[in-house]
């Protein structure tokens, strides 16, 4: 009987299979031509198929890598964030979905620790919302908040998502370099990165709906100064424009800088929305936890498009998450504090990556904060003959780097338009927040590297 049945649906679906192809021919077409018209891509992701991280990614997946590419430590985050997490784990409630704007526990502790540096009482409800990592808030601002036909002013270099995410919105990015000022007999520093003011004021117009500010910057770790953020507080004001304010290096900041919140500047609070990560912050990126601060008449159209897409973030990671908080909050004038103690631990490390990529003839721009350093790589001594001629430098660059010296590094000209690709094509990103040994395996590679050309 079984076997019958099957033979029955067999010859069914072959009849079908055979009257469909046949028909197909006989109107002078293809299924598959059908097809490839019916499952054509949206409009708004035309073009946006490329992404650095997954092409880099896969390269340095190699065990024999040595991975200094993806913004990924490997030192291990606290004890007590691991910890936490695991007493989590055993509370059934715990296990189930919570609050879709963000854990009740979570929103608290982020209202308790910014109230501490924006010197106003925070709506742990209604003012912050918590997100898939820092790429669901820039989501739901983007979206939630700039229209087609809209302009957004994005600096140069930028991380890489600005840009399509602004194009998916069906709005026009409106591009600005950071411009290095001479460097003479000295170290070259993030510091040396500035926006014109009279340049930047030329991108604001009537239809530009808002900034994008990252700071600390990624990739060239540029703390942005009082003076620097009152210029773009100051065009904000005078244009009527949004700030999205990218700031989820804020903890990791080095000597002599100190990060300041555009928001908590006249007249910034109710036209700026703050970006932060649980993984920048505790060194979890695999959490994929984020943060938006703001006034709620802009918090909640962020929230309509939440609600709609991912609805709610991982019930437990939030409640660890927010344990975790807790923790450093209490003392956070102690050293012990992770966010006194990571830049610290990290700034040792910095150091080094500029000792040694100066020991091999390099000039690194030394950050001010964030984990990543970049130079100009293009006075060493590498063969790209064999590499695709139809990509830039520093692409090939690292294709070759990962292949030959099984090192590898990020291209820093992913953080560009295509206009602006020619700029930045000679530097290389590497990133530092990595163990001691990760770091004694990449200098010993790169120390065996063919002296730089004179």
């Amino acid at each position: 009987m079984f076997l019958a049945q099957r033979r029955l649906c067999s010859l069914g679906s072959r009849t079908e299979f055979l009257k469909t192809i046949y028909s197909s021919k006989l109107l002078g077409f293809s299924t598959s031509a059908k097809m490839s018209l019916k499952f054509k891509n949206a409009k708004r992701i035309e073009g946006l198929d490329r992404n650095v991280w997954i092409e880099f990614t896969k390269l340095a997946a190699d065990p024999s890598v040595v991975n200094l590419g993806q913004g990924l430590p490997d030192i291990s985050p606290p004890s007590y964030v691991k910890e936490e997490l695991s007493k989590v784990a055993l509370i059934d409630s715990l296990n189930q979905y919570t609050r879709g704007f963000g854990h009740p526990p979570l929103v608290k502790a982020l209202s308790c620790l910014y109230e501490k540096f924006y010197q106003k009482e925070i709506n742990p409800n209604k003012e912050i919302l918590v997100t898939v990592g820092a790429y669901g808030s820039l989501f739901n601002a983007i979206q939630g908040l700039i229209d087609e036909g809209d302009e957004v002013i994005i600096t140069i270099p930028f991380y890489d998502c600005y840009e399509p995410m602004v194009r998916m919105a069906g709005a026009t990015p409106v591009f600005i370099p950071l411009r290095s000022k001479p460097v003479d007999g000295k170290k070259w520093s993030s510091s040396d990165w500035t926006l014109d003011p009279q340049e930047l004021e030329s991108k604001f117009n009537s239809k530009t709906k808002a900034i994008i500010l990252n700071t600390p910057h990624n990739p060239i770790g540029k703390v942005y100064t009082k003076e620097e953020l009152q210029v773009i507080a100051d065009l904000c004001i005078k244009y009527d424009t949004l700030c999205i304010s990218d700031e989820v290096y804020e903890w990791l900041v080095y000597t002599g800088n100190k990060h300041l919140k555009i928001a908590t500047f006249p007249g910034m609070w109710e036209r700026t929305v703050t970006i932060g990560s649980a993984g920048k912050t505790f060194s979890v990126t695999g959490w994929k936890l984020g943060w938006t601060i703001g006034p709620n008449h802009l918090i909640k159209h962020l929230q309509t498009v939440q609600q709609n897409t991912v609805y709610t973030c991982a019930t437990p990671l939030q409640e660890a998450l927010a344990q975790a908080l807790w923790i450093d909050i209490k003392r956070m004038d102690d050293p012990e504090c992770y966010f006194n103690s990571l830049p610290k631990e990290l700034e040792v490390k910095r150091d080094r990556m500029v000792r040694l990529l100066e020991s091999v003839g390099l000039k690194p721009i030394v950050p001010d904060g964030g984990y990543f350093i970049i130079a100009d790589v293009s006075l060493l001594d590498a063969d790209l003959s064999d590499m695709k001629n139809d990509e830039p430098y520093d692409y090939k660059f690292v294709k070759w780097m990962t292949k030959n010296k099984k090192l590898s590094a990020i291209p820093v000209s992913a953080f560009c338009n295509s206009e602006s690709k020619p700029q930045f094509e000679k530097f290389v990103r590497f990133c530092f927040i990595k163990k001691d040994s990760t770091l004694d395996a990449a200098e010993e590679i790169i120390k065996a590297w063919s002296k730089p050309k004179s």
